[in-house]
């Protein structure tokens, strides 16, 4: 990692010595060892829970089997399948096993992701967002598609903010067949480029984006035929045949109430959406949403439709439990909404760095399950 570009003093934390890329990439990798450590020492096999245990890892890697070998026939389809891309590319490219794959592609956009994190605001940004969540230490080291469409995302708007417009549409358009929602960076792209009269530009990004996904598209119509049969997916089992929004907290508030989930998970999905919405609100609220839209249009826009799309994401049984998940890709601008109220001492982040991807591991093997673990080894 290279040093950031300037940005403006509104954007920056003042006095606060910066950090190097060399301290956060050294919180990264410390936390992610951390996390395989605990992992193992709770008798967690890894391969395993890579390859059947871990959100819809078995699904992507049943596409990248049949994108490898070009071979759809009985494939089962509902993620996107960009992430599967990516996979049968690595694996063909270095010899890796598919789930070997999964993991250094998932490993390798987590480490960008943190990267143009930096390049686009700076160290402590970059550290934040790369040791709060557990889901976010889930995904990069156990597999989903999150590293790899943030990776594309912030990638695309640091090339807009350099004026690589095209490199954005193509890396916007890539983040879509990720994660749909990724159509929104595109929106943004497009209203800032109508905003500066740009119009060719907007033409030629939206055609870029539109070949991108006629051919994403194409192996869906002709081998299975649907071009939308990802869609067609998410309609069914996720939306029950609906629409996939609905009003601004209703289907959270019924996947709330009455409260089934254990404790520890409704406190961390509510603490989630609580922090997202607190940050969005502050910056409305306080004008640095409007500033930032006016310096980074594109991005201030994706922000706004990803935001009101997390919280009016009518998918029951999802919306409030995989809540911290899906706001992974809007945590670093509520972190830079919210820069003033953050902590700006390098112990907090060595705290976070060893008792955050603990708790993640723990998560991920269920808490109960580790509680009774750890019990019996120091009794």
């Amino acid at each position: 990692m290279s040093a950031p570009v300037a940005y403006s003093q509104n954007e920056l934390t003042g006095k606060v010595r910066p950090l190097s890329p060399t301290q956060v990439l050294g919180m990264v990798l410390v936390s992610y060892a951390v996390f395989l450590v605990f992992l193992s020492s709770i008798g967690s096999s890894y391969w395993p829970m890579v390859e059947f245990k871990t959100g819809d890892n078995g699904a992507y890697l049943e596409a990248a089997s049949a994108i490898r070998h070009w071979q759809f026939s009985g494939v089962h389809v509902k993620q996107f399948w960009g992430l599967s891309y990516a996979i049968a590319c690595a694996s063909i490219m270095t010899g890796l096993s598919l789930p070997a794959a999964l993991v250094a592609v998932c490993v390798g956009a987590s480490v960008m992701s943190v990267a143009l994190c930096y390049w686009l605001w700076d160290g402590w940004i970059a550290a934040f967002f790369a040791l709060l969540s557990f889901e976010w230490f889930q995904r990069s080291l156990l597999g989903g598609a999150e590293p790899l469409f943030v990776a594309l995302l912030l990638g695309s708007f640091l090339m807009l903010r350099k004026e690589h417009w095209v490199y954005a549409a193509v890396l916007g358009s890539l983040a879509t067949v990720v994660r749909p929602f990724g159509v929104f960076a595109l929106v943004g792209l497009g209203v800032q480029l109508l905003y500066r009269k740009k119009f060719l530009d907007c033409a030629i990004a939206t055609s870029i984006a539109l070949v991108i996904g006629a051919l994403y598209a194409w192996p869906l119509k002709h081998y299975l035929g649907n071009p939308l049969a990802n869609v067609a997916l998410y309609q069914k089992n996720d939306w029950h045949g609906g629409l996939p929004f609905n009003l601004p907290f209703v289907t959270i508030f019924h996947d709330t109430f009455p409260i089934h989930a254990p404790l520890t998970n409704l406190a961390l999905t509510l603490g989630w959406i609580l922090f997202v919405l607190v940050g969005i609100v502050v910056a409305v609220r306080s004008g640095d949403f409007q500033h930032y839209a006016k310096n980074h249009t594109a991005e201030a826009c994706f922000v706004l439709l990803y935001s009101l799309a997390l919280y009016t994401y009518d998918a029951p049984g999802w919306s409030r439990s995989n809540f911290p998940r899906f706001a992974i890709p809007v945590l670093p601008w509520t972190l830079v909404f919210l820069r003033r109220y953050l902590p700006t001492n390098r112990k907090v982040l060595w705290v976070l760095a060893v008792i955050v991807p603990c708790l993640a591991a723990a998560s991920a093997v269920g808490i109960r399950q580790t509680w009774g673990i750890l019990h019996q080894h120091f009794h």
